[in-house]
């Protein structure tokens, strides 16, 4: 497989054809993070006006809200040809190479999970950013050379999920950082709402309410369990989904009215019942869950923390009252950080 997608004219990052339908194509599609977006069209407003390459973009923040839509929406508003690729597709420095030697002028290149480069590839990148040049070293020993080749200027977009485990000498040459978080109720209301009527589906805006308090904060989340509801309400015979539609499919997907799933309850009662609350490790978490590092620290992690249900301390993970609360575990008297 190809280390990138090229993308000229329409955007198609390579996901799932029906997610990329409900993706926005501008910044006037893109609801919520309001302040990302205000400074990003300025930023796009004077590159286009100067005529250059738009500054390098650091892109941060938890799954599912919007880095890649971002990415594509940034080529798009620019007019430029717009490249594809992730990290770990990226495995010998002769790759990275291929790449930057075929970029249009201020042209985009989006690299997904940026924190997981290799440090011979992240290296490259250095002087590919900064200076807009390759540095090659031909030959071994004594008779080795170094070969310069110039490139175009391009804009890099960097993604992750982990920005503390991407090296400070890359972050420093990034000259526009966007840290996207979790959406409020009405941003999600409104996603849903325009994610239903690009899919043709009849929503009623109770059933919105209801689908945005469960969406864990996260458009991806909302854009997926809306498919859901759509499913359940066509084979019960309903034209639209309303509240009931989703309280009862809600249910069929074990997911709460907070948003969380069986997996997040899972982790906190795991918590609660196996380690006295906590703190536990990460690692520790991971094995009695029989979930990865990656997953209990990217994905379930960040909205519990966020909906307050785990604290994240030196020590380790500790449940939080609200934990107990809404699994209906007796308060904990114990010391464990937090009075009860």
């Amino acid at each position: 497989m190809d280390a990138t997608t090229i993308v000229s004219g329409a955007y198609q990052p390579g996901e799932d054809e029906r997610e990329n339908v409900l993706r926005p194509r501008f910044l006037s599609e893109f609801l919520g993070q309001a302040g990302v977006k205000d400074n990003l069209a300025v930023f796009i407003q004077a590159a286009k006006n100067r005529g250059e390459a738009l500054d390098h973009v650091f892109l941060i923040g938890p799954p599912g809200l919007g880095k890649t839509t971002l990415a594509g929406i940034l080529s798009r508003e620019l007019d430029v040809e717009f490249k594809v690729t992730s990290a770990p597709a990226l495995e010998k420095p002769k790759d990275l190479a291929g790449i930057l030697t075929t970029l249009s002028p201020r042209s985009v290149f989006f690299i997904d999970e940026v924190h997981r480069l290799k440090p011979a590839i992240e290296e490259m990148l250095y002087m590919a950013m900064e200076d807009g040049e390759l540095d090659f070293i031909i030959g071994q020993g004594p008779s080795a050379r170094t070969l310069r080749i110039p490139l175009p200027p391009f804009t890099l977009v960097g993604a992750t999920t982990r920005a503390g485990m991407v090296g400070s000498p890359l972050v420093s040459r990034f000259g526009i950082n966007v840290r996207l978080g979790f959406y409020d109720k009405t941003d999600m209301v409104a996603i849903l709402s325009r994610s239903a009527a690009i899919l043709g589906m009849a929503l009623d805006i109770d059933a919105a309410g209801l689908l945005a308090d469960a969406s864990r904060g996260t458009p991806r989340v909302a854009n997926r369990l809306l498919r859901r509801m759509r499913d359940f309400a066509q084979v019960d015979g309903k034209a639209t989904v309303d509240a009931d539609v989703v309280r009862r499919g809600l249910g069929r997907l074990e997911v709460d009215a907070y948003g969380l799933e069986r997996h997040d309850r899972d982790v906190l009662a795991t918590i609660i019942e196996k380690f006295g609350g906590g703190p536990v490790g990460a690692e520790t978490l991971a094995v009695s869950t029989s979930e990865s590092v990656e997953t209990l620290e990217d994905y379930l992690e960040p909205y519990l923390i966020q909906a307050g249900f785990l604290m994240r301390t030196p020590r380790g993970r500790i449940a939080t009252p609200l934990a107990y609360r809404h699994l209906g575990y007796a308060p904990k008297h114990e010391d464990n950080g937090f009075q009860f």
